[in-house]
């Protein structure tokens, strides 16, 4: 998830991987699409495992990728003391900035209606009269041109943006193969494993994973839609035979046949396009937003930059980081940028402070390769990798398209 654009550095400390032709076109694209558009309607990290690896207590301080927000309200309701949100796409922040005016100024019915079903018959009303009022000015001027996302009963909220688009085509694609469609409505009222399992095994993959399917999910394109630049789509491929699709395929078939869906609510709204109130993030039930209301609402910080500008500029230590993916992509086009963040990153660490981050490897190389700090030691060198507790609770992970999760101590833990 690419999220910080990095800054040209004098001097580079790790080798950035040859670009050729293509792949400059691929990224021009990607970064014209990502600088022009909101990416990300809802968060693909699941928090459930976050809260498990960051232990949150109320005196930390923790930096977290915006993305959609969804994860940065649910640690400020699992007890951190603050929240600092960076994210160098300002469309990101300002979706945060609507929930927080939404969970500030709206009661819980009006609040699970904007972004429980993605849809509220009085969205203008309450935009303008509510929301809007709080707003800084990008967001105010972002949301008065896309409020009406929230307006349409047929649609949502959720199928807008560019992983909304993605999810719109889709739901175009199984009104087209209405007994597919069929299979996927009874996978999501299933009541045990078992029955996912056979309901998958019988109606789904048999009519899923076609040739022509498999063509559309391996074009760039549709990856651009989801967030995934050509460098992290090129880590999935060199380590997965099936290549992009069978990876893909993988992920789907562990979340249906290992995992409960009806606790699943993130792939539930992309088919969907809603939540529901007993099977949605924390940030929507009616005791989040409860907190939030009574003052949760205040520990999150939104910041509009790179993760290393904010780090250089901020004058207190970090306890926790939550870093997502966008190394990978940092770690292949901009490596001296990657190093840069790195020693930003371990200057303003806490004693003790806890790194998560995810990748596309489920090794990341960079973390062997690249040379920080003032002695310019190997990451591998300078940080305690809790790699037991990361594989167990990967193995939990509802969203499960990483298939690199690092839980890193500094300077040092016990191995979990």
């Amino acid at each position: 998830m690419p999220v910080s654009i990095p800054r040209p550095a004098e001097h580079s400390r790790l080798e950035a991987t040859p670009i050729r032709l293509r792949d400059r076109l691929d990224q021009r694209i990607f970064n014209v699409i990502y600088g022009r558009s909101l990416v990300y309607n809802a968060c693909w990290e699941d928090p459930a495992v976050d809260r498990q690896a960051l232990e949150l207590q109320p005196h930390h301080s923790v930096l977290v990728i915006t993305s959609a927000g969804c994860n940065a309200l649910d640690y400020a309701l699992a007890g951190a003391g603050r929240v600092h949100c960076v994210d160098a796409n300002p469309r990101q922040n300002a979706l945060l900035e609507l929930k927080l005016a939404a969970a500030r100024g709206l009661d819980y019915e009006d609040y699970f209606g904007f972004f429980g079903n993605g849809f509220h018959p009085r969205a203008g009303e309450l935009y303008l009269q509510r929301l809007r009022p709080q707003l800084g000015e990008f967001a105010r001027d972002y949301w008065d041109r896309h409020w009406r996302w929230f307006c349409s009963p047929r649609g949502s909220f959720y199928f807008h943006g560019l992983s909304g688009l993605a999810a719109r085509g889709f739901g175009t694609f199984l009104k087209l193969q209405p007994r597919l469609r069929e299979g996927f409505e009874a996978l999501f009222k299933a009541q045990s494993l078992q029955e996912q399992r056979d309901i998958y095994a019988a109606q789904i993959a048999p009519r899923l994973w076609s040739k022509p399917f498999n063509w559309v999910l391996s074009r760039q394109f549709v990856m651009n839609l989801l967030g995934v630049p050509y460098p992290q789509r090129k880590l999935v491929e060199a380590q997965h035979p099936g290549r992009i699709a069978g990876f893909i395929r993988e992920a789907l078939e562990y979340v249906i046949c290992e995992l409960p869906l009806s606790s699943n609510y993130f792939w539930r709204v992309y088919f969907s396009g809603r939540y529901s109130t007993d099977c949605c993030p924390q940030y929507l039930r009616p005791e989040g937003h409860a907190e939030l209301r009574a003052g949760g609402a205040d520990k999150i910080d939104l910041h509009t930059c790179t993760v290393t500008d904010f780090l250089q500029a901020h004058d207190r230590p970090i306890d926790r980081f939550v870093l997502l993916d966008h190394m990978d992509w940092m770690s292949s086009y901009y490596p001296e940028a990657l190093v840069e963040e790195w020693d930003a990153i371990l200057q303003r660490a806490a004693p003790n402070a806890r790194i998560l981050l995810r990748s596309a490897q489920a090794q990341p190389d960079y973390l062997d390769r690249i040379q920080v700090g003032p002695q310019r030691k190997r990451l591998r060198e300078q940080l305690t990798f809790q790699e037991a507790l990361a594989a167990r609770l990967q193995l939990q992970d509802r969203v499960h398209t990483y298939p690199g999760f690092v839980i890193a101590d500094w300077p040092a833990h016990a191995q979990a």
